[in-house]
């Protein structure tokens, strides 16, 4: 079990690596919860400004705190290559003992650094924190999973339950001790050097949506210990997901994204199971279509595209080419 200890005892150097991208508000938010964290809990902040054209770099450039180091990409690499980017920037500039990772939109709680400080992490080479909404409510995104895959109890669990049988139960958020996870998300994740050396950088071809999923789980999947805790608390003020969540997709490119890469994060979790597993999953996914009055045949035609590149793995078709199979009749 992960026990508590006294965080001055440990010299241990945490680093943040913040990915943006034409959201200043959020931005601004975030830097100023981490910046205001001691030195001795954040010794540096590396933000990915993914070629914003909304006055972020500006703002940006007008920041004086020695900690904030500001990497700008001239073309939008997506959240995928923001991260790459960013981690591999932080580990070779300072050689952290851990890393953070966090969306524009995400950040710590008061006091979730200190407390992720006082954690005994021995074992450990990933901890994913809590992640509630500003109102409280636990952001079900950002909710830690196990692979149900793996475990014969979870994956009975799954079958019965759906979700419910291989997300972390919202009990998990209640504990005073962690639970083992295999998959989670870039929101609050702390990755130590160990793990960065046994997992690697994130895949930048991926560019959004489940990016997050299969490095952690590639982490799990080459021995990588991983935990939730839940006395580290993060807050995602977020709100482009719901509608996904129904099935709906604006603008509609993304839905190439979060397609391709789910069937490339289940394919990577099921092994041999995937195929079979593809007979329930697929119908699913195209009923979807109806979601999208006015733009049907331009969402089924994603979708085709979608499924046809995450069964060949295939991450190489560029971004301007996904915008251009997004394009819906005005």
């Amino acid at each position: 079990m992960m026990q508590q200890h006294d965080a001055q005892s440990g010299a241990e150097t945490l680093v943040a690596v913040v990915v943006t991208c034409n959201r200043l508000n959020k931005l601004q938010v975030t830097l100023a919860r981490l910046l205001d964290c001691p030195d001795a809990q954040l010794a540096q902040v590396v933000v990915v400004d993914n070629a914003s054209d909304d006055g972020t770099s500006e703002w940006l450039a007008g920041q004086v705190d020695p900690r904030l180091v500001v990497l700008r990409e001239t073309v939008n690499s997506g959240g995928a290559g923001g991260f790459a980017r960013g981690m591999r920037v932080a580990v070779e500039r300072f050689a952290p003992d851990w890393l953070v990772v966090m969306d524009d939109d995400g950040r710590p709680e008061p006091g979730a650094l200190a407390a992720f400080h006082a954690l005994d992490k021995t074992g450990y080479e990933g901890i994913a924190a809590a992640v509630y909404f500003p109102d409280g409510q636990i952001c079900d995104m950002n909710r830690p999973s196990r692979n149900p895959f793996w475990q014969l109890g979870d994956f009975w669990r799954t079958v019965r339950r759906g979700r419910g049988g291989f997300h972390l139960p919202p009990a998990a958020y209640d504990l005073d001790r962690p639970s083992p996870i295999d998959v989670t998300s870039f929101v609050g994740f702390f990755i130590s050097r160990a793990g960065i050396v046994r997992a690697g950088f994130p895949d930048p071809s991926l560019f959004i949506y489940g990016d997050d999923g299969i490095y952690t789980l590639g982490l799990a999947a080459r021995g990588g210990r991983m935990c939730f805790d839940p006395r580290v608390r993060f807050e995602h003020d977020m709100g482009t997901f719901s509608g996904q969540q129904r099935g709906q997709f604006h603008p509609l490119w993304k839905a190439y994204y979060y397609h391709r890469n789910l069937l490339i994060l289940y394919r990577q979790a099921a092994g041999c199971l995937f195929w079979p597993a593809l007979l329930v999953i697929l119908p699913k996914w195209f009923l979807k279509t109806r979601m999208h009055s006015g733009a049907r045949k331009a969402f089924a035609l994603l979708m085709v595209r979608a499924v046809r590149d995450g069964l060949l793995r295939r991450t190489t078709v560029s971004h301007s080419q996904v915008l251009r199979w997004g394009q819906t009749p005005d």
